[in-house]
């Protein structure tokens, strides 16, 4: 394991005096990454085009070659920065030549990024089959029913943002690769927090926003699509540097760019992509192994300790990553009370309601959280 001691006060100042369990909404970025973005910030109010020629147009090709190794794509081809995981996701999802009559399926409790794209579709006669959840999230035992031979696409969250529910993504990989499905990931839960190979889980499309487990700054993400779906793509968003000939302006030719790259949508976040970068060497060096040990680590006493108070725990207890999730046991009003009043705490967890309406609290981990601040959460809550 990594040293916590020195992560915590190094990294992450706002632990000296907060209790931070909502990552899962946004997280606060490293100081290295905080300096990261200055240091752009200030390249560009000096002299914005030698800091682009100089520092942005090398960097681009370190983002893609970074991320491409971070979760084992065949190469920096198949990676393109983008802006949200909402975005990048209804980019795919109106670039395939879907056909009236064809099927997609996806569990029906996904977070809207992972939904509305892939719902969308109906106005173009494509059926989105919503499989009842098993565990807070989509299983492939249960999905298999829902598929026929004109289903084109099954989407999952590789973490659910409401149960936490952890996806067997290689199990469901297999499955859809050996019938020609396209197999779409939803990672903005998981992509800094658990190991991703989408090699070995045969994913086609992965997405994943910065401002969640990344640890990085809001509106700049990255997008994974295998080169031989994106042979199959043809945006239907097209930026002006999505194009073979982009570089002349006034030639006004459709031809995508190979690769993801067709998926560009202009001139990018640079700041962002430098802060990325900046949050994803910070991963590196703590390596994915001992994030997901650690902060599930975190989840599985969470998950005891609430069970052990007589709380109604939706997190499923054999499959889960960073994120545990449990009924308030009192009404919307009380329950915004009682974050409120654990904010007055500097104790910071969120509300969210099932499908039903009911509140539920979330606690949501990452790698500088400890032991001793769940023991605080959990006397807090008690006392309130």
């Amino acid at each position: 394991m990594y040293d916590i001691t020195h992560l915590r006060p190094t990294e992450f100042p706002l632990s000296a005096d907060n209790i931070y369990f909502n990552h899962a909404s946004i997280s606060p970025i490293p100081a290295r990454t905080q300096a990261r973005m200055h240091w752009a910030t200030d390249k560009l109010a000096q002299n914005p085009s030698r800091h682009f020629m100089e520092d942005g147009m090398p960097m681009f090709g370190q983002f893609m070659t970074d991320f491409a190794a971070f979760i084992n794509a065949t190469g920096p081809e198949e990676i393109v920065p983008v802006t949200t995981t909402s975005a990048a996701l209804n980019a795919v999802a109106q670039a395939i030549e879907w056909q009236s009559g064809d099927n997609l399926i996806l569990a029906d409790m996904e977070f809207p990024s992972n939904a509305y794209p892939w719902l969308s579709l109906g106005q173009d006669g494509v059926e989105a089959r919503l499989v009842p959840s098993v565990g807070g999230g989509l299983t492939l035992a249960a999905l298999e029913p829902y598929v026929d031979e004109r289903t084109r696409l099954i989407a999952a969250s590789a973490i659910q943002f409401f149960s936490g529910h952890r996806t067997d993504l290689a199990a469901i990989g297999q499955f859809c690769r050996e019938r020609g499905i396209i197999f779409a990931v939803d990672a903005i839960q998981a992509a800094g927090h658990i190991p991703l190979d989408v090699q070995t889980m045969a994913i086609d499309i992965l997405a994943a926003g910065g401002q969640k487990s990344l640890l990085a700054p809001p509106g700049i993400g990255f997008l994974y699509v295998r080169q031989e779906i994106c042979d199959q793509l043809q945006p239907r968003l097209i930026g002006p540097n999505a194009t073979v000939n982009y570089l002349h302006w006034l030639d006004y030719d459709l031809a995508p760019l190979p690769g993801a790259q067709r998926f560009m949508a202009g001139t990018p976040n640079t700041v962002g992509m430098f802060g990325l970068l900046a949050s994803l060497s910070l991963l590196q060096e703590l390596e994915m192994a001992a994030i997901d040990q650690h902060t599930s680590n975190l989840a599985a006493r969470a998950i005891g300790q609430l069970a052990d108070r007589d709380y109604t725990v939706v997190t499923p207890v054999d499959a889960h990553g960073p994120i545990v999730t449990f009924a308030s046991g009192r009404d919307a009003a009380a329950t915004d009370a009682l974050v409120a009043d654990l904010a007055r705490q500097n104790i910071f967890v969120v509300k969210h309601l099932d499908k039903e309406g009911r509140p539920h609290i979330r606690l949501s981990f990452h790698c500088y959280n400890t032991e001793a601040e769940l023991a605080r959460f959990m006397t807090a809550l008690d006392s309130l």
